[in-house]
């Protein structure tokens, strides 16, 4: 099982509070969100990551050198050079040769998570396994479950219909890793570079395609996008984080 954290984007919203820097390198405590999905991917066992970047790359590559040292050489870079002009499925697919007929879970770099999230994920079982709060959040892509799969992917759900918040994390099996990355590379010759890799998923979902989920269980977590995002994940996520990681 290997790891992919998807950290190309310019994150222009929050950009007003956090400065010209990736928004993986936001400070959560004495680390930064980065590090701590570095290191819960760790404890989780995986050990292999690759990291996409594309803005302010050389700050993400600097920080992972500092910061994890010898550890480096099992942390691998993929830059994604068109990182203005696209969404993460063209960051995920320029990892398709990385990735090649290996089970990975996919991060997006904005999300800070307590890992025990990422424990009941890894072993959820199904071709893709999706991480989902049972409370609405705004702002977040939503999901609709129906007999115990995951049907509809979608920022357009409603309230009313809504099942679920994805958190920004899921997970593929090795079995599920051709047929992904196939279904991906249509929609890139398709010119739709500038979508979630979730309409991969969808369609394969539409396919037929069983795909799980895994709960957040009521542990902290937050997606920081916006100045928004960040008050909240500091008054209600990162206090929780910390007492977690004392006990």
């Amino acid at each position: 099982m290997k790891a992919i954290i998807l950290a190309a984007g310019q994150g222009t919203r929050i950009r007003a509070v956090h400065g010209e820097r990736p928004k993986c390198l936001i400070k959560v405590d004495d680390e930064t969100i980065l590090d701590h999905q570095i290191d819960g991917l760790s404890k989780a066992g995986i050990d292999e990551i690759a990291i996409v970047v594309g803005y302010e790359k050389q700050q993400i590559i600097r920080h992972v050198q500092k910061r994890f040292g010898r550890r480096t050489p099992r942390i691998h870079f993929i830059e994604n050079p068109a990182f203005a002009l696209t969404n993460n499925i063209y960051s995920l697919w320029l990892a398709r040769e990385w990735l090649r007929e290996d089970g990975f879970a996919c991060l997006n770099a904005d999300v800070i998570f307590d890992p025990t999230i990422l424990n009941s994920a890894l072993k959820a079982g199904s071709p893709v396994s999706m991480i989902v709060d049972p409370e609405w959040r705004d702002e977040t892509m939503k999901v609709i479950i129906d007999h115990g799969r995951i049907v509809r992917m979608s920022k357009q759900i409603s309230k009313s219909g809504f099942s679920g918040t994805y958190i920004g994390i899921t997970v593929f099996d090795q079995l599920i890793n051709t047929r992904f990355f196939a279904k991906m590379q249509d929609l890139i010759d398709a010119g739709r570079v500038n979508e979630f890799f979730n309409v991969a998923v969808q369609e394969l979902v539409d396919e037929g395609l069983p795909v799980g989920f895994t709960t957040t269980g009521g542990a902290p977590w937050a997606e920081i996008d916006d100045p928004l995002d960040l008050t909240f994940a500091k008054q209600q996520v990162f206090p929780q984080l910390a007492l977690a990681a004392s006990v």
